[in-house]
């Protein structure tokens, strides 16, 4: 299945993503895909710009020419003004901690019938949490200004751990606890976002440092074995496909499923 990435899209200028109107709302953000493509968006990713910046509570696919809804949570709590009319991509992707608390607080709230709604405030209190522990600042309470405090630090992560040719998904661990597991329908997606994922993963890694015990083989192994026997209940999805999802005490799990085909699914576990 074709589809472009959703920095790919607003680069090209074939998607707009704005507020849902011009008193805006936190919890939703509207995008308009003029193009001829479908576009995915990813669980975690980051949207700059606008009234507030924002990270997907959920992972969608846009069809090509449509308009549509989609649920979001705020990375920056101290701003509702205008920055811009439309939002741009961060380039970056929240931490396992920040999924675990979007996917637990989202999968909560579909069986309430409450739709994609995050814990808002447990996602400002896990931004607040970051910035203090890797002793960062921001006027705004920004997710963004502690990733770019740490732009040098990221960038020598990136030049040692990049892309494995050939690989459709990426398991991230924090010393020997493998903490987050991100899987895509094709090698050519998971190359894409592979710097993307890693953002997220480098921030964790500078709050624990220098680990005693590594993660192996055998322990993404082990989660994966996991997912196999954890169920899986169908959700409404937002776009095109369908949606599953599934929690199995700290893990957390959901999946996009188009034609058969897993676009993107992913895994978070409470370090």
């Amino acid at each position: 299945m074709d589809y472009l990435l959703s920095d790919e899209a607003i680069a090209a200028g074939t998607v707009a993503v704005e507020e849902v109107s011009e008193g805006g709302s936190v919890p939703n953000l509207l995008v308009e895909n003029t193009g001829d493509s479908r576009v995915l968006f990813l669980e975690g990713e980051e949207l700059r710009g606008a009234k507030q910046n924002r990270v997907l509570n959920t992972s969608v696919l846009v069809a090509a020419r449509s308009k549509t809804t989609i649920p979001v949570s705020c990375v920056e709590q101290g701003r509702w003004r205008y920055r811009s009319r439309q939002f741009g991509h961060g380039g970056s992707h929240s931490s396992s901690k920040l999924r675990h608390f979007l996917k637990s607080s989202v999968t909560r709230s579909l069986k309430e019938e409450r739709g994609h709604t995050s814990d808002q405030m447990a996602v400002w209190g896990e931004v607040s949490r970051q910035m203090d522990a890797l002793g960062s600042s921001s006027e705004t309470g920004a997710m963004a200004d502690t990733y770019e405090s740490y732009k040098g630090k990221m960038d020598e992560f990136r030049a040692r751990l990049g892309y494995v040719e050939g690989a459709v998904g990426v398991a991230v661990a924090v010393g020997k606890q493998v903490v987050a597991l991100d899987l895509f329908d094709k090698a050519a997606t998971c190359r894409k976002v592979w710097d993307r994922l890693l953002s997220g993963a480098v921030m964790e890694a500078l709050e624990v440092g220098k680990a005693e015990e590594q993660a192996g083989p055998g322990d993404v192994e082990a989660l994966v074995a996991r997912l196999r026997g954890m169920a899986w209940e169908p959700a409404p999805a937002v776009g095109e496909g369908e949606e599953y999802r599934s929690d199995a005490g700290e893990a957390h799990a959901s999946a996009l499923l188009v034609e058969g085909s897993v676009v993107h699914g992913s895994v978070v576990v409470a370090g």
